[in-house]
């Protein structure tokens, strides 16, 4: 018999064990090296944070940190060095210590990190910058984050600039370069591993969404469908959520950020829920709209469907060396029609767009790049200032909406309060797309269905 607990979210025992090996990783410092001139690169885990007082935020690795590594801890440093055709990377980590472990967990330390990663050398952290003259000696560039003033990377300028002063160091550093563009260029088209990981948990960011429409009330806290996605997710082994959970009853959703969830789910109306969990430091993205009370009303499905129709098309034109900037113009020319339809803009659609008038009820992009980070940082845009066009293995959200706030008197009466967005997570093939999310319901017949098996 199947306990209540495990029924809820339908989890497995075993849970995922997708995972990509070392080779993996080391793969991708060696096309770093492969971008660089002679020179060395230093990439750092991030810190911890502090909440308050002593205590600390769940750890989270720097993401160009994992991207490079695959490793989780804390106070730890990459350095990969490039010397002609000889790559060299060397790592830096917390040496074991059983006191602190005591409190704070046990750690790979130096042994233990040489042992695991395919990387020349492991130290501790703490000679850091007593080995940094080797690394650096006779390498004119070095690469960095170029605007942190953390410890790692302050270090490692004040290394090049004793360099120079030394006679026996015939090539100074003669160039700074920011080695996170470098490394997000290489995170915007994914790899196969990672395609994966991201599936994996959109699985189980898929089991969430539906559990939500299936228990949602009238009466019921927005907070609590909140907890209920946190739970879903660890019981399904996604340890995090990958943002905060936007759970937006009503004229809420018109707020683009509502994280407030405290109030009351009320009956006839929307909720807007944008969830996505984390799983291995990959992040899923998705937003639904939904009855409260399990069937849409005759204007919150006109306006639910005018959405649905705009997001379908983008997702259609979705291909390789489509510019997202043209998936842009068409979902605002889109919904600027929808728009005058229903009666809330009036007037000639150019004018309208030249005038920006629909920017106040569609005021966000139609998408953004996803993957180890939510917002995937990587860019939009080469070093010519060229937009880079779409290309296989590049995932973005596209998430059109309409938000009509009870308070605008310019909106027809029937439509105001209602705010929708739908989000879904796209994959770039070579033919076209792949909509990574397609399993979540979104057609209003689909969602009431699944609201109609109420727990």
């Amino acid at each position: 018999m199947v306990s209540p607990v495990k029924k809820l979210c339908n989890y497995s025992e075993t849970g995922y064990n997708y995972a990509m090996n070392e080779a993996t990783y080391k793969d991708r410092r060696d096309a770093l090296a492969a971008k660089m001139d002679d020179g060395v690169a230093v990439i750092a885990a991030a810190a911890q944070k502090i909440r308050s007082n002593d205590t600390e935020y769940p750890y989270r690795p720097d993401s160009d940190f994992y991207y490079l590594t695959g490793f989780g801890e804390d106070n730890a440093i990459l350095v990969v060095s490039k010397r002609g055709p000889q790559v060299r990377s060397v790592l830096f980590v917390q040496p074991r210590d059983e006191t602190l472990e005591l409190w704070t967990g046990r750690r790979l330390g130096v042994d233990g990190a040489a042992e695991r990663f395919e990387v020349d050398e492991v130290f501790a952290v703490g000679e850091y910058a007593e080995k940094l003259p080797e690394l650096m000696q006779n390498l004119p560039q070095l690469y960095l984050d170029l605007f942190s003033e953390e410890y790692p990377y302050t270090a490692a300028k004040k290394a090049a600039e004793e360099l120079r002063r030394k006679r026996e160091t015939k090539r100074p550093v003669t160039q700074m370069t920011d080695v996170r563009r470098i490394i997000r260029r290489m995170r915007l088209v994914k790899s196969a591993e990672e395609i994966a990981l991201i599936r994996k948990g959109m699985e189980i960011t898929a089991q969430a969404h539906h559990h939500a429409m299936r228990i949602c009330r009238a009466g019921m806290m927005e907070y609590a469908l909140a907890a209920e996605y946190e739970y879903c997710f660890k019981k399904n082994g996604a340890y995090s959520d990958a943002y905060t959970t936007i759970v937006a009853g009503g004229d809420h959703a018109n707020t683009l950020h509502y994280v407030k969830n405290d109030d009351v789910l009320k009956p006839g109306e929307l909720v807007l829920i944008d969830a996505g969990c984390e799983y291995r430091y990959y992040a899923t993205d998705i937003t639904r709209t939904f009855p409260v009370d399990g069937r849409f009303g005759d204007a919150q499905r006109t306006v639910y469907e005018a959405v649905l129709e705009v997001q379908t098309a983008i997702i259609g034109k979705i291909a390789p060396g489509v510019l997202k900037s043209d998936l842009q113009k068409t979902a605002e020319r889109m919904l600027c029609e929808k728009m005058t339809q229903l009666g809330i803009l009036e007037g000639p659609i150019e004018k309208l767009l030249e005038e920006k008038k629909h920017k106040a009820y569609f005021p966000h992009g139609i998408g953004h790049w996803m993957g180890i980070d939510v917002h995937d940082p990587v860019p939009y845009f080469d070093e010519n200032g060229d937009e880079i066009p779409l290309e296989p293995g590049m995932i973005l959200t596209v998430e059109p909406g309409l938000y009509l706030p009870a308070d605008d008197p310019a909106v027809p009466e029937r439509y105001r309060g209602i705010g929708i967005r739908i989000e879904d997570d796209i994959l770039v093939t070579e033919t076209g797309s792949d909509n990574l999310s397609a399993m979540i319901v979104k057609h209003p017949d689909g969602i009431e269905a699944i609201c109609a098996q109420k727990r």
